[in-house]
């Protein structure tokens, strides 16, 4: 009888636990521009040198060898260019 009571408490519990509303969140409308500091970097390779994926203006991934800024498809591919970049910046 005890542990009828008690699972029937427990359940009581969870499901009000479960019931409470979720918050509503704000999301942004689809048209609403976004506001960004990124700057759009001329990279000295058109491709990766790594990998050889084409670069693009906005890739997070760089590194600067030798004054020149290189841009790479992933952190795995700017590590591997920061290991020995005199061999990829002759690509």
């Amino acid at each position: 009888m005890k542990s009828k009571i008690l699972l029937t408490a427990f359940l009581s519990v969870s499901l009000l636990a479960c019931a409470q509303e979720t918050p509503k969140v704000k999301h942004r409308k689809k048209n609403t521009p976004i506001k960004t500091t990124a700057q759009k970097v001329k990279f000295a390779n058109s491709l990766d040198p790594i990998c050889n994926m084409p670069t693009e203006s906005d890739m997070k991934d760089t590194a600067v060898y030798k004054g020149k800024t290189y841009g790479f498809c992933s952190a795995y591919c700017k590590d591997e260019f920061k290991k020995n970049p005199e061999k990829y910046a002759q690509k």
